[in-house]
């Protein structure tokens, strides 16, 4: 196999040739120790012990040796020495475990921080082992796996030190500039981090990250927790109804602010708002309204007090505010006797939309909900005013 001839003539150029041979055929061979799944010792190293045995014992550390399957890897590693005998060289010392890495090195992997015997290889996979050789080591080289994509079990392995890991794949690490958020402390992390693969080799913190990383770093984490994340105060809302009325009644030349528009535009209207945000409780006091208006150009700001205004005045010279929670019907809630004198309905979006009166009585509770205003000075407002001056004697009710 490939992987194996990367090991011999490796091995080989290093003068590591005799135990690289035994390996390739221990490897290339079915397991000459016998266990019952899950409790043999998958480590490689018991295995060149046991080749380097003169004699052929039936048990090995307690576990049963497949004398016919020990026979044919001890003559096939001969067989490669004497093969490749011209070939080797003196170079480094390096270990079983090097020797195997060097067969797979997609199946180096590190130890996962407070799992004794659970790593994660240089592929992204997961993988584990019982057994008291692998449980403590940081790092594994694993041979032979069960096939379970997600978190196969060794069964063919050796613990690796991290300088060996340094020696034979230093010059393929990766090193990069990572800003992305701490979900468990709610806070921007930004570090410089060395990789081998999936395999994170260190960690650094970065002082001075660039803009444009920490403003990704925080949009990803708003399109992950939807707008709801940001401080939408009372003003903040009112701002984007108002939007959303004037989007749904003059045209697409008012920005759409439902959610989906707002998160697929995100970068534009919200990024640069985003300076000096690294925490979540930075996040939840961000006021959207000021990067809401920064999507309007400079004739629909002056435009949207006309064609939305956020109060109207009535009769008595209050200013009463206008709710647009329904974009397709804008409510004025204000108590009847404020409205006398006012013969017709007002109308906004240019004269296009008919405010929805909901007429209160002095109470504040709701007698008449009308669009029509005038409509109801000549008819309803003749059977609520005999209502209301029966509850409300003190207060006037003319008959014009």
């Amino acid at each position: 196999h490939p992987r194996l001839a990367h090991l011999l003539l490796t091995a080989a150029d290093q003068g590591e040739l005799p135990v690289a041979a035994r390996l390739a055929a221990l490897l290339e061979e079915r397991d000459i120790l016998r266990a019952p799944p899950g409790q043999g010792d998958p480590d490689l190293r018991l295995r060149l012990e046991l080749l380097a045995e003169r004699s052929t014992p039936p048990m090995y550390h307690g576990l049963t040796v497949d004398r016919g399957t020990l026979h044919r890897v001890r003559e096939a590693a001969k067989d490669w020495e004497r093969r490749l005998r011209r070939r080797a060289a003196a170079g480094p010392a390096l270990s079983p475990a090097a020797l195997v890495a060097l067969a797979f090195p997609d199946r180096v992997g590190i130890r996962r921080a407070g799992q004794g015997g659970r790593f994660l290889l240089r592929n992204g996979q997961g993988a584990f082992s019982e057994a008291p050789s692998l449980i403590r080591a940081e790092f594994v080289v694993a041979a032979e796996l069960d096939g379970n994509p997600r978190d196969s079990r060794i069964w063919l392995g050796a613990p690796l030190e991290r300088a060996e890991v340094v020696a034979l794949f230093g010059s393929q690490f990766e090193e990069a500039d990572v800003v992305g958020w701490d979900e468990q402390a709610d806070t921007l992390l930004a570090v410089c981090r060395t990789r081998l693969g999936a395999i994170i080799m260190e960690e650094k913190p970065l002082r001075t990250p660039e803009p444009a990383l920490i403003q990704g770093a925080v949009l990803e984490r708003v399109r992950r927790l939807g707008l709801g994340r940001l401080h939408w105060g009372e003003e903040s809302l009112a701002l984007r109804q108002r939007l959303a009325f004037c989007h749904r009644h003059l045209g697409s030349g008012w920005p759409a602010v439902d959610d989906d528009a707002l998160l697929s535009r995100l970068d534009q209207w919200l990024g640069p708002a985003l300076t000096g945000v690294r925490r979540g409780a930075d996040l939840a006091r961000l006021d959207p309204g000021p990067p809401l208006r920064g999507m309007l150009d400079w004739d629909q700001r002056r435009q949207l007090e006309e064609l939305a205004p956020t109060h109207l005045p009535v009769p008595t010279g209050s200013r009463i505010r206008v709710d647009y929670s329904d974009p397709e019907a804008p409510v004025l809630a204000v108590r009847l006797q404020e409205v006398f004198g006012l013969t017709e309905t007002p109308r906004i979006a240019g004269g296009k939309v008919p405010i929805t009166m909901h007429l209160l009585s002095p109470a504040q509770r709701p007698v008449q909900v009308t669009r029509d205003l005038a409509g109801f000075w000549r008819s309803s407002y003749f059977d609520v005013k005999k209502e209301m001056k029966g509850r409300y004697p003190k207060h006037h009710w003319p008959d014009d």
